[in-house]
């Protein structure tokens, strides 16, 4: 026991002395290094989150003009041509090929330039250090690097929107072989190249981020931060990282593939392909292989957005219902599961490409058995509700609607991973509906939690509760009245992705002519309500009332850091950590919290008797450490 408290200290009383040097460093730093190319976890989470704000905006934009198409295909787009110049036609209508491109950039941006980085980027980064009780990162430089490949890759992609022959355009899951055939259609030239280009450095970044988060949470935890004492937050981070590390890398394979059939002669993904009747030579390739790359990484990415969204949840739920969380082993498990399936599910996204019945049995099989630890965590979400003292603030409502949007969506999850009735639904609006309302909404609503929980943390100020409020209602509402009716679309086989419904040829689109004019009238309020946020988030920045040092009376390590943390997190020595971060309305405790680094001889009103056996532990400990703290002072 000794060798290890010793080893425990002298990596803590290195871990404080680095701090020190940082702290010194941080007063010589000028602006661009000190905001710019910082090296500190909180600055470039922040960098990540506003970029990711910012996105969102772009994002959004793009979806409200495509909605405009589908939900008013008669109207004049006349008025945007200062916007979109050429790709407004001579008819006033939105160009065919530029509604494509649309489609394809909104997915793109919404799915990793928003919630992969705005989840991970953001709050692993902000939260790790800050949790687990470290000084910063395991290392800060990779951190810096890691941002500055992201916006580098969000500069390409941008870009590419102002090309003569517009953005890529292949969808957002880009399938050969409009993508590989450069002189398939306008959005497969230089659009699909800067695509395929920004995508390669979006996915060095992540990888470089994931494991800086894995290397800290393993090494750089405070004394007495063993594993059982984690925040789920911390766990949903590890989960995280540990998915993007292992599917990223096929995704970037199978883009290097892709570059070799479009720019080099290959046959990766092509076989007897015919242009305007001219056979092409490429022979031998299957775009089937591309599909089963793109979904190694596709369908582990649901749950790299989702799992850091569900994992911050559990830290607000459990801090405003003012009860411990349930199930906290039972949830650990459960993430540990999703993890392990999310890799064996890939090709249930694939059912009507002709493989194998016996096959699609066994993916159905392996996708239903996911749903099981999903559904734990919904049960254990629940339960942590019930009859507790519940705070409604901003971000308890944001993550009650997200355990609302994650079980109505998973629903309908469960109806999709059945092979039989995918081959019918595929490719429909219904699928649009599903993944929307359990990827996008309900990761979304995480993010917003998280800002809301957090923000008092990254600025020292608090946001507006009011605005917060209205902000939740808007959206929440305005999501399930987007989403929710385009089952009925798809069910009745709407496709997804067509420019307009109109030559059908039959009474479908006078059938859903109103619902879909709904769904866009419903889709502008709803984004149009998210100026409510971008107000309140950049107002209360700078305008907001001061914070307090832990504001929603949490258990967790960042609130006993200074209310705006410097480079180094901690004034003097980390905070040791004594027991679970969920001690909340624990009989006995005059308070409803206890935080972490609050000894069990400091409680002794509120021990439970195998918490008393603790106390005799904590007193050698301290004992030695006092020893060598004596000793290394000489």
């Amino acid at each position: 026991m000794s060798t290890a408290v010793s080893t425990t200290e002298e990596v803590h009383a290195h871990g404080h002395d680095h701090g020190h040097d940082h702290e010194h460093e941080h007063h010589e730093l000028g602006f661009i290094r000190k905001y710019i190319f910082s090296e500190d976890h909180k600055t470039i989470a922040k960098q990540y989150l506003i970029s990711g704000i910012l996105w969102a905006f772009i994002g959004g934009s793009l979806s409200i003009i495509f909605r405009l198409q589908l939900g008013f295909p008669d109207m004049s787009l006349e008025w945007l041509r200062p916007i979109l110049g050429e790709w407004i036609d001579e008819s006033g209508k939105l160009d065919k090929e530029f509604y494509l491109a649309l489609v394809t950039m909104h997915g793109t941006i919404m799915v990793f330039f928003v919630l992969t980085a705005g989840l991970s980027g953001t709050f692993s980064n902000f939260l790790i250090p800050l949790q687990i009780g470290a000084r910063d990162m395991a290392s800060g430089f990779i951190n810096m690097l890691s941002y500055w490949f992201f916006a580098l890759s969000s500069v390409i992609m941008f870009s590419s929107l102002f090309i003569e022959t517009g953005p890529a355009s292949g969808g957002w899951v880009i399938y050969p072989p409009l993508s590989a055939l450069p002189q398939a259609m306008p959005g497969s030239g230089l659009g699909m190249t800067l695509w395929l280009t920004s995508m390669a450095l979006f996915i060095v970044s992540q990888l470089m981020g994931g494991i800086n988060y894995i290397c800290t949470i393993i090494n750089l935890r405070t004394r007495g931060m063993t594993f059982t004492k984690m925040p789920l937050t911390i766990w949903s981070f590890f989960f995280t990282a540990v998915l993007g590390l292992l599917s990223f890398p096929v995704l970037l394979s199978a883009a290097l593939l892709l570059i070799f059939d479009r720019s080099f002669g290959t046959s990766f993904y092509l076989s007897e392909i015919y242009i305007q009747g001219q056979a092409l030579p490429n022979m031998g390739g299957s775009p089937i292989l591309y599909q089963h790359l793109f979904w190694f990484l596709g369908h582990p990415e649901v749950y790299i957005v989702l799992l850091p969204a569900l994992g911050m949840t559990s830290e607000v739920i459990a801090t405003n219902a003012r009860k411990p969380i349930f199930g906290y082993r039972a949830m650990i498990g459960s993430m540990m599961g999703i993890t392990v399936l999310a890799f064996i599910v890939w090709a249930h996204h694939m059912f009507v490409t002709g493989m194998n019945p016996f096959l699609g049995s066994v993916f159905m099989f392996l996708t239903l058995i996911i749903a099981v630890p999903s559904a734990v965590k919904g049960f254990n979400y629940i339960t942590t509700l019930w009859k507790g003292n519940i705070v409604f603030t901003p971000a308890m409502l944001f993550s009650i609607g997200l355990v609302s949007l994650f079980i109505s969506g998973g629903v309908t999850g469960i109806i999709l991973g059945n092979s039989a009735l995918d081959i019918n639904l595929h490719d429909t609006y219904f699928v649009v509906a599903h993944f929307h309302l359990v990827m996008g909404a309900a990761s979304f609503f995480g993010l917003m939690a998280g800002v809301y929980h957090w923000f008092p943390k990254m600025f020292g100020r608090m946001m507006n509760k009011s605005a917060g409020y209205i902000h939740f209602w808007f959206t929440f509402v305005g999501v399930y009245l987007v989403f929710f009716p385009m089952h009925y679309t798809g069910i009745a086989g709407f496709p997804r992705r067509y420019y307009s419904f109109t030559a059908i040829g039959n009474d479908g689109e006078a059938a859903f002519a109103d619902l879909n004019a709904f769904i866009s009238i419903a889709a502008i309020i709803t984004f149009t309500a998210q100026a409510i946020f971008f107000v309140n988030f950049f107002y209360s920045i700078f305008k907001g009332k001061r914070a307090t040092q832990n504001p929603w009376k949490s258990n967790t390590l960042e609130w006993t850091t200074p209310i705006v943390p410097g480079h180094g997190n901690w004034e003097g020595e980390i905070p040791a950590v004594y027991r679970w971060p969920y001690d909340y309305s624990k009989p006995g405790s005059e308070a409803d919290f206890i935080p972490q680094n609050i000894p069990h001889s400091a409680t002794p009103e509120s021990n439970l008797p195998e918490e008393n056996d603790e106390i005799a532990k904590e007193k050698e400990i301290e004992s030695l450490l006092a020893a060598q703290n004596e000793s290394y002072n000489r």
